[in-house]
């Protein structure tokens, strides 16, 4: 018997009725590393949305910091995405026991800004030169 209406032990259920309920700590682990994504995806969204409006044109490239600043905007966005997604498939990992899924972020993160650092590069290079 237990305290819980409808009779149900929280230590065995969950709000969707798949799995036992984990320790809460490796809970609020779960639920600490989707919030710290989640700050990154807005870092990403507000960094992008100052670039394309707050950044001086680049001489000769009025386009430029668009160039820069979408990429990362979109970027933002799907960070948000794939981490609820990721927060999700391991929440779901934690309630049957299984292994952690390994993340997909650290890689997506490092290749995207990369290649957007390269071409802001290029533009900073581009527009010093003074290409029409």
């Amino acid at each position: 018997m237990t305290d819980q209406p409808g009779g149900r032990d929280p230590a065995t259920t969950s709000t969707d009725d798949d799995g036992t309920e984990p320790d809460a700590r490796y809970t609020f682990a779960n639920e600490r590393t989707f919030l710290a994504w989640s700050r990154t995806s807005l870092a990403l969204v507000v960094g992008g949305l100052a670039i394309a409006q707050l950044l001086p044109p680049f001489p000769g490239i009025p386009w430029g910091r668009h160039v820069i600043g979408t990429p990362l905007i979109l970027l933002g966005c799907a960070v948000s995405v794939i981490s609820y997604l990721e927060w999700k498939a391991s929440q779901r990992a934690l309630r049957h026991g299984q292994p952690l899924p390994r993340s997909r972020l650290p890689q997506i993160l490092a290749i995207a800004i990369t290649v957007i650092g390269l071409i802001a590069a290029a533009l900073a290079l581009l527009s010093a030169v003074g290409v029409p």
